[in-house]
C-alpha cells in the first residue's frame, strides 16, 4: 500500500536536468527572420493573384498537382520500404534497470484498469522504478491511486504547482528522478504488450552502433467488434497506417521520426543530455524524435504492440487533434528555425511528416469541395467537368496511395478495413481541415494550453476482441 507520507519519498535524490535551449523550445515563438518570412510571402501571393490572377492561379494549380503527385509517390516508397521486420534479439546477459513512467491528470475512472495493467508488464520486479506522476492538486486522482494499491516498485509522485501545466513538464519533473537505465512512457489508456521491455531492452542491448536512443512500439487501436462508429474505425486506420506503414518505412530508409506520444522507450542518459521534453511544445513528441536526430541520435522501432482506445465521438477527437496539430505547427516553428541542422535527410523526413501532415489538413476539405462542386456543376448542366483530366488524376493517385497505406496497415494491425471505410475516408480526411482551423486559433490564443482528452475504462468486450484479433494476427 502506497502511504501518503511517502510521497515525497525520494525527492532529495533528483538528478540535474539540463532545460531545452531557448533556440530549440517552442517557449520562444516566431522568429523575426520566420515571422518577416511568412509576411513576405503571403504579400508576394496576394500581389500575385491580385496583379496576376491567371497565371498565378495556373501556378498554385501546379504546385497542388505537385504536391499530391508527391505524396502519392512518398506513401507508395512507405508501403514498399515497411515490409519485413528484423529477428528478435537474444536476452541481454544482464536486465538493466528501467523507469516506467505514466503522467495522469483527472484520470480517476481509469487509474485502477492502468495499475493493472502495468503491474502485468513482464520484467524482473527488483529492476523496475515505476512513477504515477500528478499534478500535487489533483487530489481525486491522488486518492484513486491510493486506494488501488499499486505494486512496490510502481510508486507516486508528485509534480508542484508551476507552468506550463502540461505532460511534457510533469514528464521532465519525473525524468529528474530517474534511476534507470532505460525509460518508457505510458499513457493513462494504455495496455502495452507485457513483454514490451524485455524486447526493447534487447534491441538496445544488440545495438551496435552506439547511436540508437530511442524505441518506439507500435500503437493500435481497439475497434469495438460489430459496433465501431465512423471516427473509431477511420481513427483506427490512421494509427494503422502511421505505425505499421510510415514509421517502419522510414526507418528502413534511415530517416527521423515524430515519436508517438506513449511506448516511447529511450536511454535516460541520452534523454538527460538533450534536455528532456520540451515543456512548452503540446506535440513534445514530435520535436523530440528530430531533436534526437539534430544531436545525432537514431530511432528505431520494436514489435510488441500497445493497445490504446480511440478518443470517442467528435466533442473528444476534435480538441484532440487539434492539439496535435498545433503541436505540429510548434515543432516545424522550432526545427524551421535551423532547418539545415538536420541534414538533408532529417529535412526531408520533417517535410514529408509534420510538413505534410499540416498541408494535407489545409486542403482535405477544400479538394473534396472542389471536385464535388466540379461534378455537380457538370451534372446539372448537362456538360463535361470542366477540372482538367490530369489534376482529377493526381488527385486520384493520392487518394489511392492514401487507401493502400490503411489498408496494409490495417491488415498488419489485425483490424478491419473495408470498401465502406475507403469510400468514407474523404469525410473523415475533410474534419482534420476543420480541426487545423481550431489548431490555429487555439495557436494564436492559447499556444501553450493542453487540451486534454478524457479516457474511459476500456469495456470488457473491446478487450476480449482485440486479444482475439491480435492471437489471430501473430497466428498468421
Amino acid at each position: 500500500m502506497v502511504a501518503v507520507s511517502d510521497l515525497d519519498a525520494g525527492w532529495s535524490h533528483a538528478r540535474p536536468l539540463r532545460p531545452v535551449v531557448p533556440d530549440s523550445a517552442a517557449r520562444t515563438g516566431t522568429t523575426p527572420t520566420q515571422l518577416a518570412v511568412l509576411i513576405i510571402g503571403l504579400i508576394a501571393a496576394v500581389a500575385a493573384f491580385v496583379f496576376w490572377p491567371a497565371v498565378a492561379s495556373r501556378i498554385a494549380v501546379a504546385g497542388i498537382g505537385i504536391g499530391f503527385l508527391a505524396c502519392g509517390v512518398w506513401r507508395l516508397l512507405l508501403v514498399l520500404c515497411s515490409g519485413g521486420r528484423p529477428p528478435r534479439p537474444d536476452p541481454p546477459p544482464r536486465w538493466p534497470r528501467y523507469t516506467v513512467l505514466a503522467a495522469l491528470h483527472d484520470e480517476v475512472e481509469i487509474v485502477p484498469q492502468l495499475i493493472q495493467r502495468l503491474s502485468a508488464l513482464d520484467y524482473p520486479r527488483q529492476r523496475l522504478d515505476g512513477w504515477l506522476v500528478l499534478e500535487a492538486d489533483d487530489q481525486p486522482t491522488i486518492q484513486a491511486v491510493l486506494a488501488a494499491d499499486p505494486p512496490p516498485w510502481l510508486k507516486l509522485l508528485l509534480v508542484p504547482a508551476g507552468v506550463p501545466r502540461t505532460k511534457p513538464r510533469a514528464l521532465n519533473h519525473a525524468l529528474s528522478r530517474a534511476t534507470g537505465e532505460l525509460l518508457t512512457v505510458y499513457d493513462a489508456e494504455d495496455e502495452p504488450d507485457p513483454g514490451q521491455l524485455r524486447e526493447a531492452a534487447a534491441r538496445f542491448a544488440a545495438d551496435e552502433t552506439g547511436r540508437l536512443a530511442c524505441l518506439q512500439a507500435p500503437l493500435r487501436i481497439r475497434c469495438r467488434s460489430g459496433r465501431s462508429g465512423f471516427l473509431e474505425r477511420q481513427f483506427a486506420a490512421e494509427y494503422a497506417a502511421l505505425f505499421e506503414v510510415a514509421l517502419p518505412g522510414l526507418v528502413r530508409m534511415g530517416l527521423p521520426f515524430p515519436l508517438g506520444g506513449t511506448s516511447n522507450h529511450f536511454r535516460t542518459d541520452v534523454l538527460r543530455a538533450v534536455g528532456g521534453w520540451d515543456a512548452w511544445n503540446v506535440t513534445e513528441d514530435a520535436d523530440l524524435g528530430f531533436r534526437l536526430w539534430r544531436h545525432g541520435w537514431r530511432q528505431g522501432l520494436i514489435a510488441s504492440p500497445t493497445w490504446e482506445t480511440p478518443p470517442g465521438p467528435l466533442e473528444h477527437w476534435l480538441p484532440q487533434r487539434t492539439r496535435w496539430l498545433k503541436g505540429y505547427m510548434q515543432t516545424w516553428g522550432v526545427h524551421s528555425r535551423d532547418p539545415f541542422g538536420l541534414g538533408v535527410r532529417g529535412l526531408v523526413s520533417m517535410v514529408m511528416t509534420l510538413g505534410v501532415a499540416l498541408v494535407s489538413a489545409v486542403l482535405h476539405a477544400p479538394s473534396l469541395a472542389w471536385v464535388g462542386s466540379a461534378v455537380l456543376v457538370a451534372a446539372f448542366s448537362g456538360l463535361s467537368p470542366a477540372t482538367p483530366l490530369l489534376a482529377l488524376a493526381v488527385l486520384a493517385l493520392g487518394v489511392a496511395a492514401a487507401w493502400l497505406t490503411c489498408a496494409v496497415g490495417a491488415r498488419r494491425a489485425g483490424l478491419p478495413y473495408h470498401l465502406g471505410d475507403m469510400i468514407t475516408a474523404p469525410a473523415y480526411w475533410s474534419l482534420l481541415s476543420l480541426a487545423f482551423m481550431h489548431a490555429v486559433w487555439r495557436l494564436i490564443r492559447e499556444p501553450f494550453a493542453w487540451d486534454k482528452t478524457r479516457h474511459q475504462p476500456d469495456p470488457v468486450e473491446a478487450i476480449d476482441a482485440a486479444i482475439t484479433a491480435d492471437s489471430g494476427r501473430r497466428a498468421a
